[in-house]
Parts: C-alpha cells; structure tokens; sequence
C-alpha cells in the first residue's frame, strides 16, 4: 500500500494541504508538501509519477500528466435523470423499500451516490487511507451544494477494511437489508471465448489502478461475499456481462444489462 507520497500546492491553498498532510498522517500515510508555483496541466505532465494536489476544488490524485477525485458534483446531471424505474441497480437492490445498505467496495462512491439519491440509507465502506481521504473531501464538499446535500446525508463513511467490518457486524449480529458488491478489478476472471481489445480505461479508472496495484493489494472480492451473505437479506453483486460467477457461486437472481449485471443472493432465513 501506498504509504509516502508528495502533495503539491500553490502558495494561496498551503494550509488546506497541511490539513490533508495531517489527516493523511492520522492514517498512516506520509505526506511531503511541495509548493509550485502553478499547479497547472504543463506542471503534471512534467512530474508523471504519483501523486496529490490540492486546489480551490480540494483534494486530488494525480499521475501521468492527469489528476482526479470523486467529482460527486459532477455526477448531478445523472442523479436528476435517475428513478427506481429506469436504473437496473434501483431493481437489483431493492430501493423502493430504502434499504439500510452497505457498499463494501466503494471505490469512487458513485453508485452509492445514486443509491442514497434513489432512497437508500448507504454506509460506504473503504480501507485505503488516500482513497478514504479523498472520499472524505467529496462528501465534505457536497454538502455544500443544495442538491447534494439531501443525497449525502444518506451516506456515512467508514474507514475500515471491508472484511473486518463485515466480521464485527457478524459477530454482533449486526444486519443490514443489503449488502453491495463492486470488486475492483473484475476483468481478470471474465469468460470470454477469446481475448478482445478494450477500450482505454477511463481517466478515473486508470489512476485508481496506479493507487491500488491489482497483484497483492486487490483481489477480487470473493472471500466478502460468504460474510455478507451473513448479514444482509440481499447481497448484490456488480459484474461485466461476461464474468463468472463472484466466488464461484450462482445467484439467486440476475439482472443483465448489455456492459454489466447484478447478481443478487438472497437470505429470506435472516431476521432483524
């Protein structure tokens, strides 16, 4: 895991990265502030490897002359076209009855924006101190925007392994009506009868993938679906249309879409 990193910044946004240096640190993380003169796109493409950078727009990661954060912002164009008729995961997680849900694998917090839009009460679970971090200065600023606000009040976050936070809540018989899945790196196990060429991976996607290295650090999610299976009445597992089965297990129920589809396990013997 990423445990030392440079911060840059401009003279005028100091403090505010000396915050983030602080909080970084609480989380075992080692930040070196360096102060540039502009923190512009010239700047990133001359200093490739990874990194953050705070700006007026807050906190961001940033590698090979690009830079991203969970822009929950711009993600309001979507949430205002959304309904529990027209999205798949509305269906798939049963957001009509605004289920108490856990997003075990939060990555850049998206779909548990639109869930929590949609109904949902979302805890959004995440183990890395970077991506906490900037998961933690979305929420903080979209709290401060009018629409986003009431979606975000819906949504606590909790910086903690998945597993082990799975674990407790077994251990305390602590249920839940839902619990989401989304492994980060599905594509490893797809069925496919021949290899394809894909598409370049999103800007997002591909600095998350310099943050969190698949060999090692991420997996692919299966040893989580056996613990959420012990307390959520609904497990919901997000696949490419192609992949097996998460853990090797068939689900109860499918929902296919043309790129992906939820799997959904359901425990009918389980009683708050």
């Amino acid at each position: 895991m990423v445990n030392q990193i440079r911060l840059y910044t401009e003279s005028d946004h100091v403090e505010k990265a000396q915050h983030f240096e602080a909080v970084l640190s609480s989380r075992g993380v080692e930040t070196e502030i360096v102060t540039v003169e502009q923190l512009n796109a010239r700047f990133l493409r001359l200093h490739p490897e990874l990194g953050l950078c705070v700006d007026v727009d807050g906190l961001w990661l940033c590698a090979n002359g690009m830079k991203m954060q969970p822009d929950w912002q711009a993600e309001t164009a979507r949430l205002k076209r959304a309904s529990l008729k027209s999205e798949m995961i509305a269906r798939a997680c049963n957001l009509a009855e605004k289920p108490f849900l856990i997003d075990a694998t939060a990555g850049l917090g998206h779909d548990s924006l639109l869930m929590a839009h949609l109904g949902a009460q979302v805890t959004l679970v995440e183990r890395h101190p970077i991506l906490f971090t900037l998961l933690e200065d979305s929420h903080i600023r979209a709290r401060q925007d009018t629409f986003l606000s009431q979606v975000v009040a819906r949504i606590h976050l909790v910086f903690s392994d998945s597993a082990d936070y799975l674990k407790s809540r077994v251990e305390q018989k602590n249920l839940v009506d839902v619990v989401y899945l989304d492994p980060m790196f599905p594509q490893r196990d797809q069925n496919q009868q021949a290899p394809k060429k894909q598409a370049q991976v999103k800007k997002q996607m591909q600095l998350l993938h310099l943050l969190l290295p698949e060999d090692g650090e991420m997996d692919l999610g299966d040893h989580l679906l056996e613990l959420a299976q012990d307390i959520a009445k609904r497990v919901v597992v997000k696949r490419p249309r192609l992949a097996v089965f998460l853990a090797g297990k068939q689900p109860d129920h499918q929902w296919q879409g043309d790129a992906c589809r939820f799997d959904a396990y359901f425990q009918h013997e389980l009683v708050a």
